[in-house]
């Protein structure tokens, strides 16, 4: 299927779909914003801009799995305000079923690179900033090759190899591959830590930007 095809089936694909998974998901999504509610009160939803196809800025949905920062330390230590339903819905990806009505409105994809921050815009060598050449996704070859277990620059070349071969075969292969990667909850924190670290830009090569200061 030529490429310059594949964007458009994909987006019926992703339209179609995700909006069987939103009736098939529906009562799970259901249960999870009240277990949500119950356990962790208001909000249910975090909310954040992220950048989308062409780095254009969209809000992203996710179930929120930290409770709210109690002054400037506690902000700086995110894996300390993470609940522990928080990281059941992490280890299980429920946090980001949200997302789903995100591909309903054409943010996101199901397959794709993982939407980051836009402080990390600026930080990207050239050939990084080319995983905004297509939407974000659901999930992506970096999720299913280690997700973020991976270095900043394992992960982000992954996101342009994908960019470079993406094609309805490859992101079946990534689908299916998904299911197994969250069934047994690989990759979900890096090695030795709760979270992943800021992403403050690869070294500056040929064909690069100039590293900037850190995203966040």
């Amino acid at each position: 299927m030529r490429k310059k095809l594949y964007p458009k089936v994909k987006r019926v694909l992703d339209s179609a779909t995700v909006a069987l998974l939103l009736v098939v998901l529906s009562p799970l999504i259901a249960g999870v914003a009240l277990v949500a509610l119950v356990s962790q009160g208001r909000p249910v939803f975090f909310v954040q801009t992220r950048p989308g196809l062409s780095g254009k800025p969209f809000r992203l949905y996710k179930f929120r799995t930290m409770r709210p920062a109690v002054g400037a330390t506690d902000a700086f230590d995110e894996s300390a305000r993470i609940t522990t339903l928080g990281r059941a819905f992490r280890k299980l990806s429920l946090d980001e079923l949200p997302q789903l009505w995100n591909v309903v409105r054409g943010d996101m994809s199901v397959v794709g690179p993982r939407p980051l921050l836009m402080g990390y815009l600026e930080l990207y060598s050239l050939r990084q900033s080319t995983r905004h050449h297509v939407r974000p996704g659901l999930t992506g070859l970096a999720q299913v090759k280690g997700r973020n277990s991976l270095t900043w620059e394992d992960r982000l070349e992954l996101d342009a190899q994908y960019v470079e071969t993406f094609s309805l075969g490859l992101d079946l292969s990534i689908v299916l591959k998904s299911i197994t990667v969250v069934f047994l909850g690989q990759g979900v924190s890096p090695d030795g830590a709760e979270l992943m670290a800021e992403f403050r830009g690869s070294a500056a090569a040929p064909g690069t930007r100039a590293q900037g200061r850190p995203g966040g």
